[in-house]
């Protein structure tokens, strides 16, 4: 068999994969349709000197398109059912483990982008934490389109949350792309998009990810309460920062746009 038989050969294994049944309580969903990889290599802004963290490599089927367009791709992968499927792929360094616990960090070279179609029950704590790795600039991630539509919702919308908020005062977003059901194994029930953004800025501090988070923990109580029930500032406190930054004592969290979290915070924080 020719080095291209080989690599056509173990392409046509990886989209197939009908030996590995997928994990509901790891919320895998392969990619299995090779038609969208250009389309994330487009929004992914994709250079041959970039490094790549891909979370979730799953039949290597991003994993092999990436290899061919970047100089090395750092992937993170917890199934070890999986190695057959990554074995052999160039330009990749294999991480074993939880996404969520592997010391990023610690990468050589630093990755400086994130490109991943990501396991749908860790993609919006992995993309928030992410925030906080000021090597990576760029981001392009698979995810349900309704997590999507959440990172840059708008103020005084249901889906605009903390995450939002989050990812609104670090990045801006730079492309949106519905996906098909179909180019996934197994069919997901909801929808999907790629969701692409470029850093614009720091993550936001210790302190005013706690402002937020504890912000929107009692979405139907005012933002007053909600700081209160989760131990950030007395009532009166919050009230009096709301106060200080020319909002109604009664407001809530949804009616704050993302720069205001910061000037509420510094007011707590006096």
């Amino acid at each position: 068999m020719t080095g291209t038989d080989s690599a056509d050969s173990s392409r046509l294994r990886a989209t197939r994969g009908a030996d590995v049944i997928p994990r509901k309580s790891l919320g895998q969903h392969f990619l299995v349709d090779d038609n969208i990889l250009d389309v994330i290599g487009r929004l992914a802004e994709l250079d041959s000197a970039d490094v790549v963290l891909e979370i979730g490599p799953g039949l290597g089927v991003l994993t092999r398109y990436l290899s061919r367009h970047v100089a090395q791709i750092h992937a993170v992968e917890v199934d070890r059912r999986l190695g057959a499927y990554l074995d052999g792929i160039p330009n990749l360094e294999l991480h074993w483990g939880d996404a969520l616990r592997v010391d990023v960090r610690a990468l050589e070279p630093a990755p400086g982008k994130l490109v991943a179609n990501l396991p749908y029950n860790i993609a919006t704590p992995v993309v928030a934490e992410s925030l906080a790795l000021s090597q990576i600039d760029h981001w392009c991630v698979m995810v349900q389109r309704e997590v999507a539509d959440r990172f840059f919702a708008v103020p005084s919308t249901k889906a605009y949350g903390s995450v939002s908020v989050l990812l609104q005062l670090a990045t801006q977003r730079t492309g949106l792309h519905p996906v098909s059901r179909q180019v996934f194994r197994p069919r997901p029930n909801v929808e999907s998009a790629l969701v692409a953004f470029r850093r614009t800025g720091p993550a936001a501090s210790a302190e005013v990810k706690r402002v937020v988070e504890a912000s929107f923990a009692h979405r139907r109580k005012t933002l007053a309460n909600s700081l209160s029930l989760a131990g950030v500032a007395s009532r009166v406190e919050a009230v009096a920062a709301l106060v200080a930054i020319g909002r109604a004592p009664n407001v809530r969290a949804e009616a704050l746009e993302p720069a205001a979290f910061l000037d509420l915070t510094a007011a707590l924080t006096k």
